[in-house]
């Protein structure tokens, strides 16, 4: 089901400007039992993400209700919320006259294999490398050309992520997660002052370090710290947590903490 600026559709104006520039953001989340996990969060950054484009946020009310409208025919299902900036005409100056569209949908849940979560996945290097815009450095906005150039260099259906780096060596994220790593007792992720989208799932992590004891830390770190590290794992609003047992061609360790905080961040409630 798709809900177009509040009607049922399928389509939208060939001049909205998320379509040809790219020029919107999103959010996408899991929905079980008719329930957005963390949707109080993950409407906050959908604001703060609209806030930095200068966009106009639609109304938390009127997406709750759209939300509610997909849960009648998709209680379990993955739903995507985007807003553009709307449309305009040719070129890159923004109208005057302009007003956001927003489109909530509902697709069906990835059939991920269920050791992923248990026994770690592979995560494929990729050669694509991130470029730096700290103007959009974290923002989950819609222009993710680097993602679709990145994830099409695999197609190895047991490698279900790939590793980014940027053009200095630094570790970056994955195609569609952000990346942690333990060192000790010490909790690792990527800075994304540069580059990068800051998922809620790290934000959470972040959150969480200290009842496992752990002392988080953003920070940039290359590959070969990585492959060193003592755990390794992923996130997204989709997989919750995936513990990471290879990275290219180098095992990697599995350990405790990946497990725990995927039991941490399904036992949190709203």
């Amino acid at each position: 089901m798709i809900i177009i600026n509040g009607e049922l559709g399928s389509t939208i104006h060939v001049m909205d400007r998320g379509a040809m520039y790219g020029d919107g953001v999103f959010r996408t989340m899991r929905m079980r039992d008719g329930h957005v996990k963390c949707w109080p969060q993950q409407y906050r950054k959908l604001q703060a993400d609209c806030q930095a484009l200068d966009i106009l946020c639609p109304a938390r009310s009127v997406l709750e209700q759209e939300v509610a409208q997909l849960a009648r025919d998709a209680a379990d299902c993955v739903v995507k919320i985007v807003v553009s900036r709307g449309e305009g005409g040719r070129g890159y100056g923004v109208p005057d006259s302009v007003s956001p569209n927003r489109v909530v949908l509902a697709a069906p849940a990835p059939n991920y294999p269920e050791h992923f979560w248990h026994e770690g996945v592979k995560l494929y290097v990729c050669e694509m490398r991130i470029s730096h815009q700290p103007r959009l450095a974290g923002i989950k906005h819609l222009n993710r050309l680097e993602n679709v150039l990145a994830r099409m260099e695999w197609d190895d259906p047991s490698t279900p992520e790939g590793l980014l780096l940027d053009a200095e060596g630094w570790v970056v994220e994955g195609t569609m997660s952000n990346l942690f790593m333990r060192q000790g007792t010490v909790l690792r992720t990527p800075n994304l002052s540069a580059c990068g989208v800051a998922g809620l799932q790290r934000e959470r992590i972040l959150k969480y370090a200290a009842q496992l004891n752990l002392t988080p830390e953003i920070t940039q770190f290359s590959l070969p710290v990585l492959l060193a590290a003592d755990e390794v794992f992923i996130c997204n609003s989709v997989i919750g947590v995936w513990p990471v047992r290879q990275i290219g061609n180098q095992p990697i360790a599995l350990g405790p903490i990946a497990i725990h905080m995927q039991h941490l961040l399904e036992s949190e409630t709203d």
